[in-house]
C-alpha cells in the first residue's frame, strides 16, 4: 500500500483540466481510474456490442477480446488521457499480474470476486502481505445472486478491514443479463449492516449505487467512510440520466466522495467516453471535476479509514 500512496500524494491539487508544459503545450492533468478490468467477468464473443441500457438500445462499439490487443488499447487510452493510476481487477488474477508487469507502478492490483464461496481468504492474506495484491474487488457477488450481507462475504470484509485494503463492490440496480442477477440485492441500504460491523472498512460502491439515489445518499450521510465511483453509468445509460443522478449526489453535498471510474472491460474506448462525460458535465465546476478525477481518490486511498469510521460510530 505504501508504494502507491507515495506516488498518489505527489500531485494533490485543484487545477483546471489542462496544464502547460515548458513548450506551452496543453497537457491533460492526471486522472485516477478507480474501476478498470482486464476483461469481462463472463465470456464475450469477439466483436460483441458494448452494453447499453435501457433496451431497446444499440451501441456500435465492438468488443476487443484478444488479451494482448485489449491491454495495448487500454494502455493507449490511459496514456492519451493521462490516467496515471488505476484500480485493476480481473477474474483471472494472472491477467492482472501481466498488466502490472507490462505497465509497472500503474495499477492497484485486485482480484475480481465473482463467487465468494470459491475464495480462500488465507490465500488472499498471503498475497496482500507480500505486496502482490493491493485492492479487493470488484466484489461481483450480486451477479451470481448473492447480496452483500451473504455470510460468504464476511471473511473478505474482515480481512480487508484488518489489512486496510480498499474494496470495490458491485451494489446497484442494473447489471449484465445473467440468470441469477437480482436488482433488489443491490440496494445500498444493505451495506449498513456491513459498515456498522466494520467501521474501518475502506469501501467504495460501483456506479454510485444507481438507480438507488436516495438510499445511496442516506447511507453516505450516515457512514462518511463510504465512497462511490461513477463508472459504467458514464456510458451505459443515457447521458441525461447520468447527469440527473450525478448532479443529485453533488447537490446533496457528496462531491468530495465521488470517484472516477471507467469500468473498462472489453471496450477500452469507453475510457475516453467516461472521461468526456465528466468533462462535459455543465453543472460541475473545474474544482469539482478535479475532485472526481483525482483528488477524491487520493483522499480515499491515503486517509486512515479508522478515523472516518470512528467518526461515524461516534455520530450514531
Amino acid at each position: 500500500m505504501k508504494k502507491f500512496v507515495i506516488i498518489l500524494t505527489i500531485i494533490w491539487t485543484v487545477l483546471p483540466g489542462y496544464s502547460q508544459d515548458s513548450r506551452g503545450s496543453r497537457q491533460p492533468l492526471p486522472i485516477i481510474d478507480m474501476h478498470l478490468h482486464t476483461g469481462f467477468p463472463h465470456e464475450v464473443p469477439a466483436g460483441a456490442p458494448a452494453l447499453c441500457r435501457p433496451e431497446p438500445c444499440a451501441d456500435s462499439l465492438a468488443a476487443t477480446t484478444d488479451p494482448v490487443l485489449l491491454m495495448e488499447k487500454t494502455r493507449e487510452a490511459m496514456d492519451r488521457y493521462n490516467v496515471v493510476k488505476a484500480f485493476l481487477s480481473g477474474v483471472d488474477i494472472s491477467d492482472v499480474h501481466a498488466w502490472s508487469e507490462a505497465m509497472p507502478d500503474r495499477f492497484i492490483a485486485a482480484p475480481f470476486i465473482l463467487d465468494p464461496r470459491d475464495i480462500q481468504p488465507e490465500q488472499l492474506r498471503k498475497a496482500y502481505e507480500s505486496g502482490e495484491l493491493q485492492g479487493l474487488g470488484e466484489i461481483g457477488a450480486q451477479l451470481v445472486g448473492l447480496p452483500p450481507t451473504d455470510p460468504s462475504l464476511e471473511p473478505l470484509f474482515q480481512l480487508a478491514e484488518e489489512l486496510n485494503v480498499p474494496v470495490l463492490i458491485h451494489t446497484l440496480g442494473i447489471g449484465p443479463y445473467l440468470p441469477h442477477f437480482s436488482s433488489a440485492s443491490g440496494n445500498p441500504l444493505l451495506l449498513e449492516e456491513i459498515l456498522t460491523r466494520h467501521p474501518k472498512l475502506r469501501l467504495f460502491v460501483e456506479n454510485a449505487g444507481y438507480p438507488f439515489r436516495d438510499e445511496m445518499i442516506a447511507v453516505m450521510y450516515q457512514y462518511p467512510q463510504l465512497y462511490v465511483d461513477v463508472s459504467t453509468i458514464t456510458w451505459v445509460i443515457p447521458r441525461t440520466a447520468f447527469y440527473d443522478y450525478l448532479e443529485a449526489l453533488v447537490r446533496a453535498g457528496l462531491g468530495k466522495r465521488i470517484l472516477f471510474g471507467s469500468d473498462q472491460m472489453v471496450w477500452p474506448e469507453k475510457i475516453g467516453e467516461a472521461i468526456e462525460a465528466i468533462e462535459e458535465a455543465p453543472f460541475l465546476t473545474e474544482a469539482q471535476k478535479r475532485d472526481i478525477f483525482y483528488n477524491n481518490a487520493v483522499r480515499f486511498l491515503t486517509t486512515d479509514a479508522a478515523t472516518e469510521g470512528n467518526a461515524a460510530t461516534t455520530h450514531r
